[in-house]
């Protein structure tokens, strides 16, 4: 089969370091090739995905994050170079509206945001010339209006990650500095618990700078340290040394890519009941589910009690890069069945 990806162009794929969609991307278009078809992949120039990458796309550098000329751009390169593909399966948002002059390609788009208000209309112009694919169940109950066609959880490629049978007496924390992520409620958790509590996480844009200063920073001590935003080999670091990872969200997050590698690196997790969590974690087996901070903390003092292994075998079974491409190929072709098949019957009709 050969599969045409595109990116969004704002971060590498991979990305160095905070990036969740570039990773999944990365992780896709690898695991395909792995499996012997051939793919094509529209990323920025500076990407360093180990497949065939459209060319004379812009480096991400050079972009201003969030500019619609620059995606349309992006987009409009991007298709030029794919008029040979089987398929074509578009990770960003402008694709599945730009391009619909294809009619005779099976387009896919994965839906990585919340049905919100603002992305909900998005999805529902987008359905009209792609078909859908949720991220979890969760997601795809919240969809208003819109059809979704398939819920593909998200993987890793379990392989690549070193899987820790011990850890120490600390706690981590690793996101985005946003209260949704729920870092203050981390905090609160860790101190409650009396557990030592590290952090990793992106601060970049201005919003995040200052929920830092205001709200984070007054909080930090010698059992709450603020470790940056880290690298792909320090992430897995941290979150094989910790005892359990705190993933206390607030807000209904479609998938959450985090807990899935800690569990990689056998490491249990303690989140709030909310979004993708209940799907992801087994509840007293990988971790634990709870909805307040007296819960939560004694969710984290219970966590060392958990098999590490269980953990690994979790990822291993249900999160995995191989498991993903299978379900990605299996829609694939159910999708260019149905194509072949439409053709057909036009065929046939005399149209």
């Amino acid at each position: 089969m050969h599969i045409g990806i595109l990116a969004p162009p704002w971060i590498p794929v991979p990305p160095p370091s905070y990036g969740g969609t570039e990773s999944v991307v990365h992780t896709l278009a690898a695991g395909l090739a792995e499996a012997g078809h051939d793919v094509v992949l529209a990323a920025s120039s500076d990407s360093t995905c180990p497949v065939p990458r459209v060319p004379g796309l812009s480096d991400s550098s050079e972009l201003s994050m969030d500019s619609g000329r620059q995606e349309i751009l992006h987009v409009l390169r991007a298709y030029e170079s794919m008029a040979d593909v089987d398929i074509i399966h578009d990770h960003t948002l402008l694709g599945p509206l730009c391009q619909r002059d294809r009619p005779d390609v099976p387009r896919v788009t994965t839906l990585h945001g919340p049905f919100d208000d603002e992305l909900t209309l998005i999805y529902r112009a987008m359905q009209r010339e792609t078909a859908l694919v949720a991220i979890s169940h969760h997601q795809a109950s919240t969809a208003c209006g819109v059809k979704v066609d398939a819920v593909i959880h998200h993987g890793i490629d379990v392989r690549g990650i070193r899987y820790s049978p011990s850890h120490n007496d600390g706690a981590c924390f690793l996101g985005r500095m946003h209260p949704n992520k729920g870092l203050l409620q981390a905090i609160m958790v860790a101190r409650r618990a009396g557990i030592p509590l590290r952090i990793g996480a992106k601060m970049r844009e201005p919003f995040e700078l200052d929920y830092f200063h205001d709200v984070i920073e007054p909080l930090l001590g010698a059992d709450v340290e603020y470790l940056g935003e880290l690298g792909t080999a320090d992430k897995y670091r941290l979150l094989g040394e910790s005892v359990a990872l705190l993933n206390p969200i607030q807000w209904p997050e479609p998938f959450g890519m985090v807990m899935i590698e800690a569990l990689a690196t056998g490491t249990p997790v303690v989140a709030t009941r909310r979004g993708s969590a209940p799907e992801i974690i087994n509840d007293g087996e990988t971790g634990f589910l709870a909805d307040s901070v007296e819960a939560l903390a004694e969710a984290l003092q219970g966590a060392a009690g958990l098999r590490r292994s269980d953990c690994r075998r979790a990822a291993e079974q249900r999160f995995s890069s191989q498991r993903m491409v299978r379900e990605y190929l299996r829609f694939y072709s159910e999708l260019l069945t149905g194509s072949q098949r439409a053709a057909e019957e036009t065929a046939a009709a005399g149209f």
